[in-house]
């Protein structure tokens, strides 16, 4: 179990257990995601929005194939909630940006 994102997420993930990388740059999300790749780890990661929208190659590869690496997006705290995810933006698109 691993969070990358906000520091401030990131000391709440420690206290349950998670291995956490807070405030990433987009090289180190970059070798995370490539090490469980390399590794063929099973992992549940949790990303904040800032992670999960940067280019990285290794976390689109993850996100790709899907599999032994489950990836999910968190908001920011102090953000109003909003869902996050492609299914969430597909439906968007289609009815309209007030979802």
């Amino acid at each position: 179990m691993l969070f990358l994102g906000e520091d401030s997420l990131a000391e709440g993930f420690s206290v349950i257990g998670f291995e956490t990388h807070p405030n990433p740059a987009p090289a180190d999300v970059d070798r995370v995601f490539r090490e469980l790749l390399a590794g063929r780890d099973q992992a549940f990661v949790i990303v904040d929005d800032e992670v999960m929208n940067m280019d990285v190659e290794h976390l689109k590869r993850v996100r790709r194939e899907g599999g032994r690496i489950v990836v999910v997006a968190v908001p920011p705290l102090a953000a109003p909630p909003k869902l996050g995810s492609e299914v969430a933006d597909r439906l968007a698109s289609m009815f309209g940006a007030g979802l």
